[in-house]
């Protein structure tokens, strides 16, 4: 069966992410693929089999996914665990594929059980965090790795569709996204976004209401609208309840910070907390959010570029660092703030986020606060304002479109 998908499925390679699991292969540690619906996961999932056939031309490879009608039957752990080993082959390498493994009730006893005796290298992937907080974390401490996908990343957009790093390309991936199925549907607006609109509501209702049982799923469609709105601004769970109730929605913050930890458990937005650049800490209280994908975000409120396009330029700068495997707070600096802290093997990036420069009020603002923290460490301040760039003080001014396709700072 695999083979006839993988003839079916032509893909571009994502070595970005390939790479860091190729290490892992016949390791005795399950390989956990998360992220997002939609982004991706199931074409790792084929490049790591076409990788293993490559390699090893007699490996027998098992791959089982809900979606496919041959495995609707595996509902449960028990039945999951007898449908592998009856497909196991003795004398030769055996590899377990399973695509969306959350779906599989008590999956985690079998994968213990596969595991345990060794008769096959796991790979799994999943759309929902609490297979790690809950499920894997419970049964297999300490025997699984996660690897995080993302949707593509502003590199990534040009070379999946063979376009230059322009201001035009850069327009179109901040409106439209990264989704990589647009691959195949195009990169006509009206199209992408009523694809965009289907997976809002597939990860809403099945990875977020579903899943978590949510009950007052308006209440969940009006959270999702305000943190679109308020991209990049600091709130807390307080902030937002007092907003809400100003739209006659009177609800706690208990219940907000109930709704909150589904959607980022979906991979759907991501939270950032504040970081005191003085005193090392994380503070407690204070976060922003961020989307996974900029075209989801759009899809939900549109995109209106004078209203929008700083909130859409400091998402996509979150993403870019998150896409290098950085660690990223939103930087406090006494009253100061600096848009983002970002740690990687013990080294700092600070980076500020500027629409244009059009006072000079604004320079000495975005250039300031930066140049405040006392250390040599990079400082950005990216923009894309094409008539000013260069050093200032030690801090670099770098247009977005060059920012997003760095690899290393």
């Amino acid at each position: 069966m695999i083979d006839e998908i993988l003839k079916a499925r032509p893909f571009i390679p994502r070595t970005v992410y390939t790479e860091r699991i190729k290490p892992f292969i016949d390791k005795e540690i399950i390989k956990v693929i998360t992220g997002q619906r939609r982004v991706g996961k199931s074409y790792i999932l084929f490049q790591l089999i076409r990788e293993i056939r490559e390699t090893v031309p007699s490996a027998n490879i098992v791959y089982i996914s809900k979606e496919l009608k041959p495995h609707q039957h595996i509902t449960d752990d028990e039945v999951f665990y007898r449908e592998v080993k009856s497909l196991l082959k003795p004398e030769v390498k055996n590899y377990l594929f399973v695509d969306e493994i959350q779906e599989i009730k008590g999956f985690e006893k079998a994968l213990r059980s596969l595991l345990a005796e060794n008769c096959c290298d796991i790979f799994c992937s999943g759309s929902n965090a609490n297979m790690l907080s809950g499920e894997l974390a419970t049964f297999l401490a300490g025997r699984y790795i996660e690897f995080k996908i993302h949707s593509l990343g502003y590199e990534e957009f040009c070379r999946f569709f063979s376009l230059e790093n322009t201001n035009q390309t850069l327009r179109k991936y901040l409106t439209l996204g990264g989704m990589p199925y647009m691959n195949v549907i195009g990169l006509e607006e009206f199209a992408v976004f009523e694809y965009l609109r289907n997976v809002y509501s597939t990860i809403l209702l099945k990875d977020v209401v579903a899943r978590e049982n949510i009950r007052n799923v308006t209440f969940l469609e009006n959270l999702v609208e305000f943190l679109a709105d308020n991209v990049g601004n600091l709130f807390s769970a307080g902030s937002i309840a007092k907003y809400l109730k100003s739209q006659y929605a009177s609800v706690s913050s208990q219940a907000v910070l109930n709704y909150l930890k589904p959607l980022s458990n979906a991979y759907f937005v991501h939270k950032v907390q504040r970081f005191d650049i003085a005193g090392l800490k994380i503070f407690e209280v204070g976060e922003k959010y961020y989307f996974e994908d900029l075209g989801l975000r759009n899809c939900i409120r549109g995109f209106d570029v004078r209203k929008d396009i700083h909130k859409l330029m400091e998402n996509a700068v979150y993403l870019h660092l998150l896409h290098l495997g950085y660690k990223i707070y939103v930087g406090q600096l006494s009253s100061w703030e600096v848009d983002f802290v970002a740690e990687k093997d013990g080294r700092m990036v600070y980076i500020q986020v500027c629409y244009q420069f059009s006072e000079e009020s604004t320079i000495q603002r975005e250039f300031g606060n930066l140049l405040k923290i006392e250390n040599n460490y990079p400082k950005y301040v990216v923009t894309i304002d094409e008539f000013s760039s260069g050093d200032y003080n030690g801090v670099e001014q770098i247009h977005l479109k060059d920012f997003l396709t760095k690899q290393s700072f």
